[in-house]
């Protein structure tokens, strides 16, 4: 033992002994700050393209949402057939696995890894409906909420009401995960909901207005809500993680409401004359750009 500790000491003042040469030298200390920058510039120029895809596809979203209810008003097929494509997210990951990495592992050997977010046995029955219906569930809240809001008011509003989610998700944070109190982030957070009052006013507390508003915020909270969990319960999860427990998002939705579509056209709630009748083109238009999100 303590040997070892003398053997750790060296290595140590050996290490110190070489990052001070490396300092002394000024090609070695201009090399490290233009590494340093590099770096800096491509975290920067990836966060950039990172916000771009989300914003893009939010935008995309919406529009093609409006445009499909001009002929097709079913919100609820609409969140179940776009919450499907979430089943796409790990084959996607898995791909870019195998195209990217140096050592390449099995499918079975990846997922084997990857379940390893619900627990070291892994993906049980009871953890997946323990863990995943709460999430899959919010995930439904929000989108149904946010299509429903669409009916009421316009893709601006809508939009703009929706951002108030990020002053939700700071205030869940600071109750729930004990996240730091930083004053700046609660001036946003009630510029944020006066933000909201302010809109609802503008309109005229009518009718579709009130509703619509209520239905962006409650989809804007439920959206906030998945998001402190997430961080709660899977934090700490990895990209391939987080790509296999979505995937199992989109198979608790196929196997668990596909119930839901099913009752609300027999009800006709929501009902359309034939499949050949659906705008497939914008429900996939939908569904995809929702990936980006």
């Amino acid at each position: 033992m303590v040997n070892g500790f003398f053997i750790r000491s060296q290595a140590v003042g050996e290490e110190a002994s070489e990052n001070r040469t490396e300092n002394s030298d000024p090609d070695n200390n201009a090399k490290t700050r233009c590494q340093s920058c590099t770096s800096a510039f491509f975290k920067i120029f990836w966060g950039f393209l990172v916000i771009l895809s989300v914003s893009s596809s939010w935008v995309g979203t919406t529009q093609i949402v409006k445009v499909t209810y001009k002929n097709f008003h079913c919100p609820f097929f609409m969140t179940w057939f776009s919450t499907n494509w979430n089943i796409m997210f790990f084959p996607v990951y898995y791909s870019g696995h195998l195209a990217s990495a140096q050592e390449k592992q099995t499918l079975i050997k990846k997922i084997r890894e990857c379940s390893r977010i619900f627990g070291e046995e892994g993906l049980t029955l009871r953890l997946f409906l323990k863990r995943t219906a709460p999430f899959s569930i919010l995930w439904t809240l929000t989108n149904y909420l946010y299509l429903l809001a669409l009916k009421k008011l316009t893709a601006t509003d809508v939009s703009a009401l929706f951002c108030c989610n990020k002053a939700f998700v700071f205030l869940l944070s600071w109750i729930v995960l004990k996240d730091k109190f930083m004053g700046v982030r609660i001036v946003a957070a009630i510029m944020a909901i006066t933000g909201i009052v302010m809109m609802a006013y503008a309109d005229g507390f009518h009718g579709d207005s009130i509703i619509g508003v209520a239905l962006v915020v409650g989809s804007a909270s439920t959206s906030a809500l998945y998001k402190v969990l997430f961080k709660m319960f899977l934090g700490s999860a990895n990209f391939g993680e987080a790509a296999y427990f979505i995937s199992t998002l989109g198979f608790f939705n196929l196997i668990f409401i596909s119930s839901a579509p099913v009752i609300l056209y027999f009800t006709k709630v929501e009902y359309w004359s034939s499949f050949s009748a659906l705008p497939w083109g914008y429900l996939c238009g939908v569904a995809g750009l929702w990936l980006g999100m």
